[in-house]
């Protein structure tokens, strides 16, 4: 909206800026469309490494959820996104090696959870989870670096599987 805006107080027509949005692709690993498997949308937000970016993440998700989030705990407060999880999202998996502090925050609220160790596991436990028009959403609140080389490692590991399952 902002460099719409802009766009609009420098004289540029409501035509052009259409058409530049029209053809926007979005920023790599933020909230970026990987497409359906099995009627299941596949969402890549490996670059929310932390709370506040799943906040928005969450706050954009119109389907119910299957969240998958987890790493390098930074001293993370999941308070934030409380009630966003509670309304939202229908699963919880945990990628990392060390998921004490996300099943003590969440798993008291009745949600099917699971965690998983690589990106293939958590994403084969979300497709267990999610029903045709859900939404499997990877928006960590945490560091990559207990499993994956990078968030950007992260989250082409992703994308690398939804490709798989789609080409099947």
């Amino acid at each position: 909206m902002a460099a719409t805006l802009s766009a609009r107080l420098s004289g540029i027509r409501k035509d052009a800026i259409r058409r530049a949005l029209a053809t926007f692709k979005g920023v790599e690993h933020r909230l970026e469309n990987l497409g359906y498997v099995d009627g299941v949308e596949y969402v890549n937000d490996s670059k929310a490494t932390n709370v506040d970016s799943c906040w928005y993440a969450l706050e954009s998700m119109k389907k119910p959820t299957v969240l998958i989030l987890g790493g390098k705990d930074k001293g993370n407060d999941y308070t934030q996104i409380e009630q966003l999880v509670r309304d939202k999202c229908t699963a919880l998996v945990y990628m990392g090696l060390h998921n004490e502090k996300l099943h003590a925050f969440f798993d008291g609220m009745g949600k099917p959870v699971a965690d998983a160790l690589s990106m293939r596991e958590a994403l084969e436990k979300c497709r267990s989870f999610a029903r045709p028009g859900d939404v499997v959403l990877l928006s960590p609140c945490c560091a990559s670096f207990d499993l994956f080389k990078s968030y950007e490692d992260r989250g082409d590991q992703m994308k690398a599987i939804v490709k798989e399952w789609q080409q099947q």
